[in-house]
Parts: structure tokens; C-alpha cells; sequence
């Protein structure tokens, strides 16, 4: 039997004071979660340290990581429980994007690539 699977993004946010490595292993236990049950990362991308617009926890910040996979829906139940588990994760935010949405991100995807070897061309960086 095929599993039908959604493509879905993550935002989570991680309490800033941790050392990097601990921050990491936050991360890298999310994405192995996501592979766990079925899931294929197509990308993680870590927006690092940045400015919350509202105090959580009494922290004005936050470490942000963005994560896009294929999964699925029966295994976002498990991610929702992984976060609400894990203490240093002080927001999240799991996103099942359409059809729609997957296709603006590919044109985009696509302008910049074409604009980054424009760019290239004339000598530009």
C-alpha cells in the first residue's frame, strides 16, 4: 500500500540562550522525528538568532529554524507532541502548503536562479 503524502512546512522556535550545539541537536532531532515517521526533508533552512515582535517567556528573542518535507498527515500528530514535549521550543507552527503555494515557490525559486546567473554574466555579485 502507497502512504499519501502532503507537503508541509515547519517554523519552530527555540529558546536563544542555549549553546549552538544544544540548539543543533534541537534540530537535528526534529528532522530525524520528520524522517522517523515517514517524512523526506526537502529543505532546513536556520534563520538563526533574531528579534521576536512580542515577548515570549519573558525573552524579547529567539533561535528560528524553517523546515519543508513531504510526510504523511498521520505523522504531524507525532511532530505536534515532539514539540509540546520539548521545553526549549517556545513556538511552533506546522503548515500543510497546497498546491497553489508550492507552485508560486517554485517560480520564485526559479526568477532567483535566473537572476543569480544574469548576474553572473555581467559580472555582477
Amino acid at each position: 500500500m502507497i502512504q499519501r503524502t502532503n507537503t508541509y512546512e515547519t517554523l519552530f522556535i527555540v529558546n536563544p540562550v542555549l549553546e549552538d550545539s544544544q540548539i543543533d541537536a534541537i534540530v537535528t532531532r526534529t528532522k530525524e522525528l520528520i524522517e522517523k515517521h515517514g517524512g523526506v526533508i526537502k529543505s532546513l533552512e536556520p534563520w538563526g538568532r533574531k528579534r521576536m515582535a512580542y515577548i515570549i517567556n519573558k525573552k524579547n528573542n529567539g533561535y528560528y529554524a524553517l523546515i519543508e518535507f513531504d510526510a504523511p498527515a498521520e505523522s504531524i500528530t507525532s511532530l505536534e507532541r515532539f514539540y509540546n514535549l520539548e521545553e526549549e521550543v517556545m513556538r511552533h507552527i506546522i503548515v500543510k502548503l497546497d498546491k497553489k503555494t508550492l507552485l508560486a515557490k517554485s517560480l520564485k525559486k526559479e526568477q532567483a536562479i535566473r537572476l543569480s546567473e544574469a548576474n553572473k554574466e555581467q559580472g555582477i555579485q
